[in-house]
């Protein structure tokens, strides 16, 4: 079962991916993750990868869809988190799924008014030292502890990040609706609420 998660950023997509890799045995693949990992092992497509990261351009579709190819298991559980982004990309993956006759099940999308997000992200602080992450309203950091936060963590980033983000996935949410095999997920609930939610709608107990 091939699974991909879509939202803003801030929507717990990363959080409830490892926990259904820790509970329901899904294998998570983060394509930040996968890029680096890949880069830091100097593999093949690593290194393609690593070229056109230091010119600061973005990374081919179709590598990205080779190193997916690279990690996917033959049979078991998996999610896509921050791949695809774009209809493009959706249209390569499926074409690679289809050549070793797999196919996207189930597209999770996480929904969220932006003043959830604005309020989660604006309120994250990081302990430089461990890189651990606090919460000013939902986990602060214990008194006295010095913590920072991210630049893409400020308001007006965060704003405009989600400005990119609705203008890019828009299309994608159509693409995969038309697809039949989108399911929306209300993000702005418990962590817990929204686990069960997923659960209900990937049809596992």
């Amino acid at each position: 079962m091939i699974v991909v998660f879509l939202g803003p950023p801030g929507a717990g997509k990363g959080t409830q991916a490892q926990r259904l890799a820790s509970e329901k045995g899904f294998i998570h693949i983060s394509t930040g993750d996968l890029l680096r990992e890949a880069v830091k092992r100097g593999t093949l497509l690593g290194l393609k990868a690593k070229e056109y990261m230091d010119r600061g351009e973005l990374v081919p579709d179709d590598l990205i869809v080779a190193m997916i190819k690279e990690k996917l298991p033959k049979e078991g559980r998996v999610i896509l988190d921050g791949f695809p982004r774009t209809v493009n990309q959706a249209q390569a993956l499926d074409k690679m799924l289809e050549e070793i006759n797999d196919k996207v099940e189930k597209v999770i999308l996480f929904e969220v008014p932006d003043e959830i997000v604005i309020e989660r992200l604006s309120g994250r602080r990081i302990d430089p030292k461990t890189g651990k992450v606090y919460h000013i309203k939902y986990n602060p950091p214990p008194k006295g502890l010095k913590v920072i936060q991210r630049d893409d963590d400020r308001e007006e980033v965060i704003k405009k990040r989600l400005e990119v983000y609705r203008k890019q996935t828009q299309p994608l949410v159509d693409y995969y609706r038309q697809k039949g095999n989108l399911e929306v997920v209300d993000a702005s609930q418990s962590p817990d609420e929204v686990y069960r939610e997923i659960l209900t709608k990937l049809g596992i107990s």
